[in-house]
């Protein structure tokens, strides 16, 4: 069985990362030292360099293993692979150069090292893709595979069987499903219902499996310890699968309280302080630019909005924001001057008889929004954000869409995740939901440049402005 022969893999993984960095280091000194040597340079002697390795190996070794670089192929993404590889080799690099300031060791050649970081990093990838695709190959053709049976029928196993069905390169059989309600002979895309929960008692002593994977139902958790320590005593590894995906995002994020597991329902790296601080440093210092920048165009267009029919020049319109709080949010006037019941009808239209020649192309190149700047220099708002809305449909949308006041945990942006892929103005507000509980759970400083160099390029005209 795999399981057996698992920790000899990864042994092999081992010696295969050695031996592509001793070629690397060697093949680095081979064509700065001996090809590329300028007549009259200085160098150490072959020894010098040779005796490095007895550091280097354990330290990159280290490395890899620190960042789980010997994981299971299985599930492990060739593009995080790629990305902890460049990682592994920069802290060598720099190690490395450390060493040799400390050392004091100005005749070894930095060229060699810069060199040999570089091999190493092509050779480590090209063997790990190799190998990945060589397991997949076989797992494929049926061997290297692992046969699971799955303990509860649940929208959890379906998903679980959806997901192993749609990657065969896994390497996963499905033997079956054990469940005490669904009648037995019952199929899904192929997976029979082969028996009770109860049958484990008879399954697991045989030793034929792999893995079980407890999908029991949410009605179902209190023989979750039960069976968990029956398979656990039979050594056969054991994977949990809660049936609560719906409530509990993929990456929760979990407190040690005295011994404690707590799981919070919702991450959200906004609420460390010092990331809090570094955004808000952020949101000044660009709306200031900001402002600057656009002052020209702030002057002409409130110039043409006061010369094309009157009216104020700044639109406010409440809208609701971190921790619910209400705020005025300034725009641009885009419309003729109305009453503000008929405002708070409905959205922005095609065609709508409301908004003025000039307004509809502040709407469609996103100028209107210039004196959203005020509002991030005020606290209101944040360059980077989910988009505020106003309260009645605040108030409409939290009984329609699940989650959709997690939005709100945040400072509202100016542009947001949802808005570079395209989900402005009259466009899904599930999807658009969807974005922004990605942007809160997944939020870091470079996500922020992300989002702000692709409204650069791509988020300033909206299709969907109307």
């Amino acid at each position: 069985m795999i399981k057996d022969n698992q920790r000899y893999l990864n042994r092999l993984h081992v010696v295969l990362d050695i031996v592509v960095t001793i070629v690397s280091y060697i093949a680095a000194w081979w064509l700065r030292i001996v090809v590329f040597q300028q007549p009259g340079e200085g160098t150490l002697e072959p020894e010098t360099y040779f005796v490095a390795l007895l550091g280097i190996v354990p330290i990159y070794m280290s490395l890899y293993s620190a960042l789980n670089l010997y994981k299971s192929k299985r599930y492990s993404s060739a593009k995080r692979e790629f990305f902890d590889i460049v990682r592994a080799n920069f802290v060598g690099l720099v190690i490395f150069f450390v060493a040799l300031y400390i050392i004091n060791e100005p005749n070894f050649s930095r060229s060699v090292v810069f060199i040999f970081c570089a091999f190493n990093v092509i050779l480590t990838i090209a063997v790990r893709n190799g190998i990945r695709l060589f397991l997949r190959q076989i797992r494929k053709k049926g061997y290297n595979v692992k046969y699971i049976v799955l303990v509860g029928y649940s929208r959890a196993a379906e998903e679980y069987i959806d997901r192993i069905m749609a990657n065969p390169q896994w390497g996963y059989v499905v033997r079956g499903i054990l469940d005490d309600h669904i009648p037995a002979g019952t199929l899904y895309r192929g997976v029979k219902v082969v028996g009770r929960v109860d049958n484990l008692y008879y399954v697991l002593p045989e030793n034929k499996l792999d893995e079980i994977a407890i999908t029991l139902s949410l009605e179902d958790y209190d023989r979750l310890e039960e069976i968990v320590g029956l398979c656990e005593k039979s050594g056969v590894h054991t994977k949990f699968i809660p049936d609560y995906n719906s409530v509990i995002p993929s990456r929760p994020y979990t407190e040690d309280l005295s011994g404690l597991p707590v799981i919070n329902i919702r991450r959200v790296p906004l609420t460390n302080t010092m990331n809090w601080v570094i955004k808000r440093v952020v949101d000044v210092i660009g709306a200031l630019f900001a402002l600057v920048i656009f002052s020209p165009i702030m002057l002409i267009s409130a110039i043409v909005i006061k010369c094309s029919g009157g009216g104020p020049v700044i639109f406010k319109q409440e809208r609701v924001g971190l921790h619910n709080k209400t705020f005025k949010m300034y725009k641009f006037r885009t419309m003729a001057v109305q009453k503000e019941q008929d405002e708070k009808k409905a959205w922005t239209v095609k065609n709508d008889p409301r908004v003025t020649k000039f307004g509809s192309f502040l709407r469609k190149t996103s100028l209107d929004e210039i004196p959203q700047f005020y509002n991030i220099l005020k606290g209101d708002m944040s360059l980077v954000g989910p988009r505020p809305e106003r309260p009645v449909f605040v108030d409409k949308f939290k009984e329609e869409i699940p989650r959709y006041m997690i939005k709100h945990q945040v400072r509202p942006g100016l542009t947001g995740w949802a808005q570079v892929n395209g989900y402005r103005g009259d466009t899904s507000i599930r999807k658009r939901i969807d974005c922004d509980i990605y942007y809160i759970e997944n939020w870091t400083f470079g996500f922020d440049i992300k989002i702000l160099f692709l409204t650069v390029f791509k988020g300033f005209i909206n299709k969907n402005a109307y």
